[in-house]
């Protein structure tokens, strides 16, 4: 019986997330898990761990989520795992990688220490480096105060030199006042007067107001003015809303203007919902053979135009060259330019090539935007990656040696 009890207890104090609720409003709101997964669906898919101590706070933050979805910095942890130590009054955090080495996080700082008042609510937040010294953010920031109001939480942020600081370099808000939903999500921050009254800022914009669903997706957001009319952020949009899968993927954004007209409407693809073509196009294959036979044809047949165009400008070439002073082979390496330089010169005599060159072409594969193929020639054999940017396909990497084999050695 005290096997069973014991066995429960552990696996009570761990949980297994999908996706963390989002947050672009402030540290002070809580990192909460949402999504709730058990260990064997974790074990197949991005996830986060939430370990528990014995009083049922958050001990530690495993990071399993690999997923690519752009995240802002409040909303990520930025670190494989985040250690949490409560004492006198303080909550502590600390940030490792997988090998147990301190890091900082997405805000570029080693440790993030709240204090705490005596109901345990967060009244500052200081930010120190690796010699627990104060260090500003990459956001200029090390030190966040809160004080609660009737109306708002008030938050102020301050430098190194106790200057007021702005939320972010990119938004400008001062002295701000958060509201909180019963569900204790952030649904409304605005930007403040010395007499904690709405202000707008530079960019008429005086709050910014949140929406989330029943699971804790953050499904819709909006900019106000004072008079909390519907207004244009610097971005020019004034309302976003974000639509997402059965498992906390966000695979829409909706932007309108302030007349609720749409802006825009776009899908959003990370490795969790990519955009595929089950089939390459003839079109793609089409340009993929002829781009990689350009390349030789811009060598043969003194092409420099062509060899530019094929070629993107951060080629990677490289083939087997050996170091008679170390003794050793290596990866010797040719770029884009050299390239130009070698369709220009490099068979002026026409003697380089037979009068009929055979090259030779095979497609490995096409993924999208990316395609692997293998090119033979009179000379060399080379396998080629290429990608496709603004509808264009370019030779990206190259990786080749002669055919004459004998050439190496044992």
């Amino acid at each position: 019986m005290f096997s069973l009890i014991s066995i429960s207890c552990i696996a009570q104090n761990k949980k297994y997330f999908r996706q963390l609720m989002y947050n672009h409003v402030s540290p002070f709101i809580e990192i909460k898990g949402i999504h709730p997964i058990d260990q064997i669906t974790a074990s197949k898919t991005s996830h986060y761990v939430f370990k528990y101590n014995s009083s049922n706070k958050i001990s530690e933050i495993i990071n399993n989520h690999y997923h690519t979805e752009k995240v802002h910095p409040l909303a990520s942890l930025g670190v494989y795992k985040v250690i949490f130590e409560y004492k006198e009054g303080k909550e502590i955090r600390t940030f490792y990688d997988p090998n147990n080495k301190r890091v900082s996080n997405d805000r570029g700082v080693y440790k993030e220490v709240f204090s705490l008042d005596q109901d345990n609510t967060k009244k500052r937040l200081n930010f120190y480096d690796l010699d627990d010294i104060p260090m500003e953010s990459n956001w200029n920031i090390t030190e966040y105060q809160w004080l609660k109001t009737k109306e708002y939480i008030v938050e102020k942020r301050y430098n190194l030199n106790s200057e007021l600081t702005d939320l972010s370099p990119y938004f400008e808000f001062g002295i701000t006042g958060i509201q909180i939903n019963k569900q204790g999500f952030p649904k409304g921050h605005y930007n403040l007067d010395e007499n904690l009254q709405p202000i707008n800022n530079d960019d008429g914009v005086a709050s910014y107001q949140d929406s989330y669903d029943t699971m804790g997706n953050h499904i819709k957001y909006t900019y106000h003015d004072k008079d909390d009319n519907l207004v244009l952020n610097q971005w020019n949009y004034a309302i976003g809303n974000k639509i997402y899968d059965s498992i906390g993927n966000t695979i829409k954004l909706d932007l309108y203007d302030a007349d609720n007209n749409i802006i825009s409407s776009r899908r959003i693809y990370s490795n969790a919902t990519v955009k595929v073509n089950n089939i390459a196009s003839k079109k793609d294959s089409l340009e993929i053979t002829q781009k990689a036979l350009g390349y030789l044809e811009a060598l043969q047949k003194l092409k420099p135009e062509l060899m530019n165009e094929v070629l993107n400008d951060s080629l990677n070439k490289i083939t087997i060259g050996y170091d008679r002073f170390e003794r050793k082979q290596y990866g010797r390496a040719t770029t884009k330019k050299q390239m130009i330089s070698f369709a220009k010169n490099w068979n002026k005599s026409g003697s380089r090539f037979p009068f009929n060159p055979k090259n030779q072409i095979k497609i490995l594969d096409i993924y999208n935007r990316i395609a692997s193929v293998k090119l033979i020639s009179d000379n060399w054999v080379e396998y080629l990656q290429l990608i496709k940017l603004d509808g264009k396909w370019e030779i990206m990497n190259l990786i080749w040696q002669y055919r004459d084999v004998k050439r190496y050695g044992d």
